[in-house]
């Protein structure tokens, strides 16, 4: 049998027998289960490449990794995928705005493939984004299959998030509040159910898979002095102005190394590069959680192991600047991965620089103050938090996700509070977050504005009605009248043999003289003709063609394309077209 009518079948027999709140909470738990089974792929992947290149006798040869992988990863994207990669969350808040969230197939492997291959060859970015773009893939595409709306569509992409982060962290709580945080913009109760599903079975197939085989995770030994608050108020202010930083730099690392336009060259000349950098500081090789874990476990000394020069060298207060020059470069690193083409986020980028900056205030303190002791694990995971919360905006999945990845809430109280300093600190500098930024400047998101969002889910193309009789310049009142009589609309476009729109003629410019018969014979649509108030492009954005039925009064304007007329876009067809989706604009 036809596959498509097998499932036309299916989806008739589940309206019948399933209500939509139901069918849509088992195919949230559909997703986080393909989820999770992604994050165990992808993280089993990236730890066998590891350990595979870890057992070469590269020598100094390991500095080529980096070049070699971007080289191999901007192949792939161009040649085989022929998809761009970038960041990946920035891409599925894009495909929500304006693309009624409707992802490609590929991104459900593509940026698997691509973001192993950078990564286990030394990017220096991490794999969350690429998962999640993953799982919001695969959600967004049963919902396709599926025939769901588009805001049904929209929550699958933020179970598919949600189990993503649940399934590479092992942290659920995290992972809902992160679809909530950073991809969905607007949630109803009902919406949470799904969600949570999602997210619990992409940690229990992680947990069934890979037991503890996590990312990152820590087991606090220390604990939270109330005393310590003011140094946690300090930490919180310092890791916002870190997070604005480790933005703007990483931002400009990525344009610098952009300007060069040959695809190749630039993967070669940005991985070189990032190679010899990590000649010198070896702990941006990668995601750089280990070194996170050496500085919990007090191994700081580990921090310079394997940098040229440098690693004989291990004074306390050397490490220390050793640390600080990590924060400064770090951004640079991560930059120039991104922009040479290789596929990672900055969500491991933003942790590892805040788990630095943590070490660092803590280490500092204590070198300064030898009868007042501050814990550096707990500096350096609150640091982290604080980071995260000021680049991602998600102040909420940065307490969570420490929390979770620490198995207990012990710092529950600094997180909140150097969460809430950080994001506040970073937002007087950087109204938008690292991933909201570029697109909100371009104009391609949506942010807490319903009618927007409507607004950008109709498309001018759609709307134009054809069905309007045109006429020539040349041509008499009589041939006009002619039309009258043919026509249901009172309105007649004015084009040239060559289809170029020229004016526009309505029933009210001809009423007193359509039935003269000396004007039917001298009078040409030339001189009855007049310029529209505005024009319309055809692929022009809905929001800008209603400034311009706001800005004229005007309940028609024509379309064009290139100066060629196509039809006309009236408003109440858009009111029409605005009201129907708004009435679909539903979870359930």
């Amino acid at each position: 049998m036809n596959p498509l009518k097998l499932l036309n079948k299916f989806l008739i027999w589940r309206i019948r027998h399933i209500s939509t709140r139901n069918w849509i909470i088992i195919l949230g738990a559909l997703v986080g289960v393909l989820g999770g089974f992604a994050a165990v792929i992808l993280k089993s992947t990236v730890h066998f490449i590891q350990e595979f290149l870890a057992h070469q006798d590269l020598g100094y040869g390991f500095i080529f990794l980096p070049a070699v992988g971007i080289l191999i990863t901007s192949f792939l994207a161009n040649k085989v995928l022929r998809e761009q990669l970038g960041h990946g969350i920035t891409t599925i808040l894009y495909y929500i705005s304006k693309k009624s969230s409707i992802i490609q197939r590929t991104r459900m492997y593509s940026r698997m493939v691509t973001s192993a291959i950078t990564v286990s060859f030394g990017g220096s970015v991490g794999l969350e984004a690429p998962i999640v773009v993953t799982g919001s893939a695969i959600g967004s595409n049963i919902g396709q299959l599926m025939h769901l709306n588009y805001r049904q569509r929209t929550l699958m992409i933020g179970c598919g998030a949600a189990a993503a982060i649940s399934g590479i962290f092992n942290s659920p709580v995290a992972g809902v509040i992160f679809s909530v945080e950073v991809i969905l913009t607007n949630v109803s109760i009902g919406a949470f159910i799904p969600l949570l599903i999602s997210s619990v079975a992409g940690a229990l197939i992680s947990t069934l898979l890979v037991g503890d085989d996590v990312l990152f995770s820590f087991d606090l030994a220390d604990p939270f002095i109330a005393t310590d608050v003011i140094w946690y108020l300090l930490l919180g202010a310092v890791t916002g102005l870190v997070s604005y930083y480790f933005t703007q730099v990483t931002f400009w690392a990525e344009r610098l190394i952009e300007k060069l336009k040959n695809n190749y060259l630039r993967a070669i000349i940005g991985g070189l590069a990032l190679g010899v950098i990590i000649l010198f500081f070896n702990p941006l090789f990668g995601e750089g959680y280990k070194t996170i874990t050496s500085i919990l476990n007090g191994e700081t000394s580990g921090l310079m192991q394997n940098s040229m020069l440098l690693s004989s060298i291990e004074t306390e207060w050397f490490i220390l600047l050793f640390a600080f020059l990590i924060i400064l470069i770090k951004p640079i690193a991560t930059g120039l991965t991104i922009g040479s083409g290789g596929n990672g986020g900055i969500f491991a980028p933003s942790l590892f620089i805040g788990g630095i900056t943590g070490y660092l205030f803590s280490s500092v303190y204590n070198l300064t103050n030898p009868s007042e002791q501050l814990s550096v694990s707990n500096f350096t995971l609150v640091g982290m938090c604080g980071v995260m919360s000021g680049v991602l905006h998600a102040p909420l999945t940065a307490i969570f996700l420490i929390a979770e990845i620490t198995s207990g809430y012990t710092l529950f109280l600094p997180l909140m509070l150097v969460s809430a300093i950080a994001f506040t600190t970073n937002s007087y500098f950087q109204k938008h977050s690292f991933y909201t930024e570029k697109l909100i400047k371009a104009g391609d998101l949506i942010t807490n504005d319903k009618d927007k969002e409507v607004l950008s889910l109709l498309k001018v193309k759609k709307l134009v009605e054809t069905d309007l009789l045109t006429i020539e310049p040349h041509k008499t009142l009589g041939d006009l009248v002619a039309l009258v009589k043919k026509s249901k609309r009172n309105i007649f476009p004015v084009v040239d043999a060559e289809n170029r729109f020229k004016g526009i003629i309505t029933l009210d410019d001809i009423r007193e003289i359509m039935f003269d018969n000396d004007s039917q014979k001298s009078v040409i649509v030339e001189r009855l003709m007049h310029k529209p108030p505005e024009t319309v492009d055809f692929e022009e954005s809905m929001e800008s063609a209603m400034r311009k039925f706001e800005r004229t009064g005007a309940w028609n304007l024509p379309v064009l394309a290139n100066e060629e007329y196509v039809g006309v876009v009236s408003k109440s067809r858009i009111f029409n077209s605005y009201r129907t989706r708004l009435k679909r604009q539903q979870y359930n």
